[in-house]
């Protein structure tokens, strides 16, 4: 990873010192974002992808060879659903991380997360909302960029909008002012001030809590109406940017579906009925099982001891509704409830709930790329970006060859250390 005195070296010399070699990298295989190649080599020059191909009819020239044997090379996975600033529930709630970490605590964790996470073969991340800390994942995001720190390139919604009342920390005494997860905003002034505050921002993308639970302890319901949330659709559509929501229950899905939102995350009590309608409008579920099954653990399930709670049975039968739907299904775990770095524990139950090991490749490649118009990535092709991942085995036989790492590639440098 190129640090800043790399940078000014390369400044002075106007480069010469620091040109990247060629690579010509010949693993077993080459899962290409849709299909799986036995026998390919890649080309890297630079930052790019120059050519693919069947293992010796590439022209190398003066490339460096690189042995991957025993491996899968695949495009550099795209994490659907993350939260740097966050880390799992089991070490500090939720409530503790927003009310008592200094943020220069959780920023100084969120360095250590995104090199974890880079490490682990995610070379892209959306997250999905700095959950009371501000802004800082636009200067995490700009950091690394800069090559201050290693990390994945980012795709970052900011602070996310919630309704006034319905999100959290909660539980306080009703006299005093408690800081929030997110930023409040209701009507249709505050709301177009927000959407636009947050694009000022560096928002790439708007998160709307569609619903919540609404008031102590209680059952999720809608948050915003139809009409308000068509509303953050229309003004962050006007600036190019897309709209995540936050929707678990079938009513907050249906207005986020009708809304125009391009993504859903959660999508806890969808019904074959919203699953359907989904479909009809395009828009992708990002399912978060791992979230949900991390969370159910630290409230005492022994998973692989006690039978499957209601919760995690109510899950499978709706990943269930949605595969069968034919619902796009982008992969992202809500990590940071969980381990970053242990990433990949979503694409091991997206298969363990019935998805076929091939889609889930393409979701946490491809079809995140895709949805999330990230045109320069997500497929081994020519004139791509260099961000790849070897790992070891074939996970279309073993989908956890995923947590074993051989080789990183971010814009064509190794990142391992």
């Amino acid at each position: 990873m190129k640090t800043l005195l790399t940078y000014l070296i390369c400044w002075l010399t106007l480069g010469s010192l620091c040109a990247q070699p060629a690579l010509l990298l010949r693993p077993d295989r080459v899962f290409d974002g849709e299909v799986m190649h036995e026998a390919w080599d890649v080309l890297v020059r630079g930052n790019r992808i120059e050519a693919v191909g069947q293992a010796g009819s590439l022209k190398a020239g003066d490339a460096r060879f690189i042995d991957l044997k025993g491996t899968t090379l695949l495009p550099g996975m795209i994490e659907g659903h993350s939260h740097l600033l966050l880390h799992p529930y089991n070490e500090v709630a939720w409530d503790d991380q927003v009310l008592r970490e200094a943020r220069s605590e959780r920023v100084a964790r969120a360095t250590v997360h995104a090199r974890n996470t880079l490490l682990a073969g995610f070379t892209t991340v959306r997250d999905l909302g700095t959950e009371g800390a501000d802004y800082d994942d636009v200067g995490l995001k700009q950091a690394i960029n800069k090559g201050v720190i290693p990390g994945p390139r980012m795709v970052v919604a900011t602070r996310a909008l919630i309704a006034t009342g319905s999100y959290a920390p909660k539980g306080f005494s009703p006299d005093i002012t408690v800081p929030q997860g997110a930023e409040e905003a209701d009507g249709h002034d505050a709301l177009i001030q927000a959407v636009r505050r947050q694009i000022g921002k560096g928002a790439d993308v708007i998160k709307v809590y569609a619903d919540y639970r609404w008031g102590l302890m209680a059952d999720a319901r809608p948050t915003y109406t139809l009409d308000e949330l068509k509303l953050i659709v229309e003004i962050a559509k006007s600036s190019g940017r897309g709209v995540v929501a936050h929707a678990g229950t079938a009513e907050g899905m249906r207005r986020a579906i009708l809304a125009g939102c391009e993504t859903l995350e959660h999508g806890d009590a969808g019904t074959p009925e919203i699953f359907a309608l989904m479909k009809q409008h395009g828009t992708a579920l990002c399912p978060t099982l791992a979230a949900g099954d991390a969370i159910t653990q630290y409230r005492g399930w022994k998973k692989g001891v006690d039978p499957e709670p209601e919760r995690i049975k109510q899950k499978r039968a709706t990943f269930k509704q949605a595969l069968d739907a034919g619902v796009t299904i982008c992969a992202g775990g809500d990590v940071g409830v969980f381990t970053h770095g242990d990433n990949a524990r979503e694409l091991e139950m997206m298969v363990d709930y019935g998805m076929k090991p091939l889609e889930v490749l393409k979701s946490v490649t491809s079809t995140n790329a895709d949805v999330f118009h990230l045109t320069d990535r997500g497929r081994i092709k020519t004139g791509l970006l260099a961000d790849l991942v070897a790992v070891e085995g074939n996970p279309l036989q073993t989908i956890n060859s995923l947590k074993k790492i051989r080789l990183v590639l971010k814009g064509g440098d190794d990142v391992k250390p």
